[in-house]
């Protein structure tokens, strides 16, 4: 069940953060005061619906049994974390602890904040495959 319900949930990332987020979301998501927090949580309840139908699929279309409360804890971890790591200081934080200050002036702060939602839905995976 681990690699249905991880590639399903990576799937449903890459849309919600590339087909489903839009540009006022992108360029608002880690602005301070409400503003930055409404773009920011609306961006992650897309992620939190775009996830919860994929785990939808994983048991109507594959047949595994996912529990409903695992299965709500798991995409409230991949909502609040994605809102969280969008705030974008936790990845500057990382990136100073790193020392990657270079590689992510060339590019890499990407790349580190979709290593980290991919770390989320790994364990989010992980988790609801001991739990079912």
């Amino acid at each position: 069940m681990f690699p249905s319900l991880l590639v399903l949930l990576y799937v449903g990332h890459l849309l919600a953060d590339n087909a489903l987020q839009t540009d006022h979301q992108a360029g608002r998501k880690a602005a301070p005061g409400a503003a930055g927090w409404r773009a920011n949580l609306t961006h992650a309840s897309t992620h939190v619906a775009v996830c919860s139908l994929a785990l939808v699929v994983v048991a109507a279309v594959l047949g595994e049994g996912i529990g409903v409360l695992p299965g709500a804890a798991a995409v409230a971890l991949i909502g609040a974390t994605h809102a969280w790591i969008d705030r974008r200081w936790p990845v500057t934080a990382w990136i100073r602890i790193a020392r990657q200050q270079k590689w992510a002036a060339a590019g890499g702060a990407a790349h580190v904040d979709q290593a980290a939602h991919v770390l989320v839905l790994a364990v989010a995976a992980l988790a609801l495959t001991a739990l079912s």
